[in-house]
């Protein structure tokens, strides 16, 4: 069995000592233009010459949670793509969003800049119910974050494509549900996987649906939202803020108005990271899997895009 690695930016040499590791029959080696095919490839970003000299690849094991980017290559006939269900990412994501969540709901931003002119000020508790949360995807990361959001007591809403139910949380789906869902919701989290469908719909018509003084925390893609139709909205005060750890262009450009918009906390798409050792434990029992016939979870729909 042959592997092939091939992950832009990546310190090669922990991820191939791992997956020898947990590999040992495996012959494992970093991608050079023509290399020999192998069976399955380990990727993050590769170019398209890549998957074009490996025409046999049974799957690609993408290290990072987002596949869209490798969705836009042309892919070898029959390769499955395979993504991350956790590795790690979902208790880091539930962490930074229910940061970012409470930061806002206690003003805490707010009492900080306070106390940093030297003023010490109470703020007058606000109350939960008028803080109902919504959350847009409801995959993996996303109900993980949901079910987290109810356990500080907030009304926590879920938009999906398709129906799903989350204990404590009140869901919607589809197209039809969209408006409704938003309407309901005052602090955004956009936790959607990026499609053709997906791009931009965190526009100005969709983010006006938000209740006044709404909130909104984007750890999903920079191309989910309309930077332009954001800063608007903030501007005329619909919306209060935002946390935004996405973005189209990423670093950030230094002239982008992100950056001193008052009203905008940024983080440089750290929200959740990859975790090494998770993430080997799980390509590798994947592979393990798949070479004794055995079904796998994560294997995208390229027609959903996820």
């Amino acid at each position: 069995m042959k592997i092939s690695f091939c992950c832009t930016d990546t310190k090669t040499e922990p991820w191939l000592q791992g997956l020898q590791a947990a590999l040992p029959e495996a012959n494992i080696s970093v991608w050079q233009p023509g290399a020999p095919v192998a069976d399955y490839a380990v990727v993050w970003a590769p170019p398209q010459q890549f998957l074009d000299e490996q025409p046999t690849l049974k799957a690609l094991f993408n290290i990072g949670a987002g596949v869209d980017a490798l969705l836009q290559l042309e892919l070898p006939p029959g390769c499955r793509v395979v993504r991350l269900d956790d590795a790690g990412m979902a208790v880091q994501m539930t962490e930074y969003v229910c940061h970012a969540v409470i930061r806002h709901f206690r003003e805490l931003g707010e009492t900080e800049a306070a106390m940093r002119r030297g003023e010490w000020i109470y703020r007058k508790p606000q109350l939960r119910q008028n803080f109902p949360v919504g959350v847009m995807g409801l995959g993996v990361l996303g109900e993980r974050v949901a079910r987290a959001l109810t356990q500080f007591e907030f009304p926590v809403n879920g938009w999906s494509r398709s129906p799903k139910s989350v204990d404590g949380v009140h869901t919607f789906h589809g197209e039809s549900g969209l408006d409704d869902f938003l309407a309901a919701s005052r602090v955004l989290v956009n936790l959607l996987p990026l499609t053709p469908e997906t791009e931009n719909i965190l526009d100005q018509r969709r983010l006006s649906r938000l209740r006044p003084g709404g909130y909104v925390i984007n750890v999903a893609r920079g191309a989910h939202l309309v930077d332009q139709d954001l800063i608007a909205l903030l501007d005329s005060g619909h919306l209060a803020g935002a946390a935004l750890d996405v973005f189209r262009t990423e670093p950030l450009p230094p002239a982008h108005p992100f950056w001193k918009h008052p009203a905008i906390t940024l983080t440089p798409h750290a929200s959740a990271r990859t975790l090494r050792d998770e993430t080997i434990a799980q390509i590798a029992g994947k592979i393990a899997a798949m070479e004794r016939g055995e079904a796998v979870a994560g294997i995208v729909d390229p027609v959903r895009g996820y």
